[in-house]
């Protein structure tokens, strides 16, 4: 009895100490909650005006001011857009649950807002995460949902805009009214979206890109507390 009861303290002495968390496919909702709802200083990705962080296991693809793509070590490709001036405004949130989908829900954590929606489309699964004025959206198979959904959890929720820098900007025109972002970021006909994004190159031919046993991300060195 004593050798079980060690054994269940070390096993969850294992699980309490590791801060990566596997979302259940079986309840998206409550693994999305009990990732967003922790609050996480953590950004290793710095622009003017925001910073957010990218976990070990993605990288990038192509990296902007405002646009990012990112691949995984399953070949899945990630797009990101954040939404500086819908920031800057505080731009109200528009979305309507679908029920006829594999899954949408409106969030709210920590006082901010956003919402995911999963479209199957040809047997694979079109994501997209709105989160705290940020996007992400991927076209990924059922099983590797979980991994992806996790992801996009991971920098959604460390996405921290600074207020005075984007006042600067905006005052000087620096930060456009009118930046470009991905044709994949629409929310309509997801899957022409996704087609036409695949066409204009923004989806990347599938390659090995990790095909060595390091998955570093291509960020900055230093990773802070604030």
């Amino acid at each position: 009895m004593k050798r079980l009861i060690v054994l269940l303290s070390a096993v969850m002495i294992l699980v309490t100490g590791c801060s990566a968390v596997k979302l259940d496919t079986a309840d998206i909702g409550k693994n999305i909650k009990n990732l967003l709802s922790k609050k996480v200083d953590l950004y290793n990705v710095h622009f003017d005006g925001y910073k957010y962080y990218v976990p070990k296991g993605l990288k990038f693809l192509h990296k902007e001011e405002y646009n990012a793509s990112f691949i995984d070590k399953y070949n899945n490709k990630y797009y990101l857009y954040v939404d500086a001036i819908g920031y800057y405004h505080k731009s109200d949130l528009k979305y309507n649950i679908e029920n006829d989908i594999h899954y949408s829900n409106l969030l709210k954590f920590n006082k901010k807002d956003g919402y995911i929606r999963i479209e199957e489309i040809d047997n694979k699964f079109y994501i997209q995460f709105v989160f705290n004025y940020a996007k992400m959206e991927a076209y990924v198979k059922e099983e590797e949902l979980s991994t992806v959904i996790t992801n996009m959890c991971y920098v959604l929720r460390t996405i921290k805009f600074n207020d005075a820098v984007l006042e600067s900007l905006v005052g000087e025109n620096v930060l456009s009214y009118k930046e470009e972002n991905f044709t994949l970021f629409n929310t309509t006909d997801s899957k022409d979206v996704y087609l036409q994004a695949a066409e204009d190159g923004y989806v990347e031919e599938e390659k090995d890109v990790f095909e060595d046993e390091d998955f570093d991300i291509d960020v900055d060195e230093d990773v802070f507390d604030e």
